[in-house]
């Protein structure tokens, strides 16, 4: 395990890695601490696209974590970059919460309200304000119009093992209503990595995934070549990862285990 020193870049996920719900997992804070003795960046990266930065960075410090606006990475924010970068849209339908409506204004983009107006893309975003309203006039709208979705997550965990409908649930209705399926940007997607190594100047060796998911954190590591650390304080258990073809590069039962190997 020589080789996880000569990590330059640690991307962490949070839910179910560095919290779960309003609780903070057991050695995470002394994990940030040690890469913080260590000079050793962190980049907290999360799907969650119903939050902005400032959310995180209040939530993380009500949890006793301090956090910089560089130091939080969205969906949403992945997003951003690659419309701004990849295309020309500016006028798009948002299904997102009042933070990513304002992450997207500030970036720059128009934003349409209702159904019935021309846009550019539509892009669809952990809207925890969902109503059927806004549902209906993204299928209208997609069936016209390029579609965007943030990330590809089914739940949100939250503690108790309880679990809140994520994206994922909202793109299987746009797809059985309209037959279209969505550009998908966070991870395990290349769009997410893309994104960080020109923000953030690192390169896939530089960095490692840390993350509860199989299907999105490690499956990121597994597909786009980076390491990746798979947690068992979150979603997967064990027995999920050994039915599963997707492989991590270790296997930890939290961040905490990680202290001593870096």
């Amino acid at each position: 395990m020589n080789e996880i020193k000569n990590i330059k870049c640690f991307l962490l996920d949070m839910d179910g890695t560095i919290y779960l719900g309003n609780q903070l997992i057991d050695g995470a804070k002394e994990f940030l601490e040690k890469l913080k003795e260590n000079e050793t960046r962190y980049i907290f990266l999360t799907n969650n696209s119903s939050k902005d930065k400032h959310a995180y960075i209040e939530k993380l410090s009500h949890l006793g974590v301090s956090a910089e606006e560089e130091d939080v990475f969205s969906s949403g924010d992945a997003t951003i970059h690659y419309i701004k970068r990849y295309t020309k849209y500016k006028k798009l339908f948002l299904l997102g919460t009042p933070a990513l409506e304002r992450s997207f204004e500030k970036a720059g983009f128009e934003l349409v309200k209702q159904g019935g107006q021309e846009i550019d893309c539509v892009v669809l975003g952990f809207d925890t304000t969902l109503t059927y309203d806004k549902l209906w006039a993204a299928c209208d709208y997609v069936k016209q119009y390029p579609f965007i979705a943030t990330h590809p997550d089914f739940v949100c965990p939250l503690e108790d093992n309880k679990n809140m409908p994520d994206i994922g649930a909202m793109i299987a209705f746009i797809k059985a209503a309209t037959g279209k399926e969505p550009l998908i940007i966070g991870k395990p997607y290349e769009h997410m990595l893309n994104a960080i190594m020109d923000i953030y100047h690192y390169q896939k060796e530089d960095m490692a995934m840390v993350g509860d998911r199989l299907y999105t954190d490690i499956k990121m590591g597994f597909d786009l070549g980076i390491k990746s650390f798979l947690v068992l304080s979150g979603e997967t258990t064990l027995e999920d990862y050994k039915q599963s073809n997707i492989e991590a590069s270790y296997i930890m039962d939290s961040v905490k285990e990680i202290i001593k190997h870096i």
